[in-house]
């Protein structure tokens, strides 16, 4: 019986890591790396200039770089005229 509670307190706390702690970020998919803005950045809505969570929204890869927007009619006005859009950000000041 004492095996088996050894066992028990084992399980609860390997759960409880994995849950919360050190191997939280593998459910979330962060995994591979931390995203390129850091840890709770936002991403910035190239055509309305929102703030998106990278978790929200909508994402396209243009030229090697991913964009979030906050609702779709951003997106779609970012397709018809990415240049347009993509030249703001090379402008704005890191």
């Amino acid at each position: 019986m004492d095996g088996f509670l050894s066992f028990l307190l084992f399980a609860v706390l390997f759960y409880v890591m994995m849950r919360f702690g050190c191997g939280a970020h593998m459910v979330h998919g962060h995994h591979g790396g931390h995203p390129s803005g850091g840890a709770g950045d936002k991403h910035v809505d190239p055509v309305c200039g929102k703030h998106v969570d990278p978790n929200e929204g909508y994402g396209k890869m243009h030229a090697n770089t991913l964009y979030r927007f906050c609702s779709r009619e951003c997106l779609d006005a970012f397709e018809a005229a990415p240049e347009r859009y993509t030249s703001k950000q090379a402008e704005a000041p890191s």
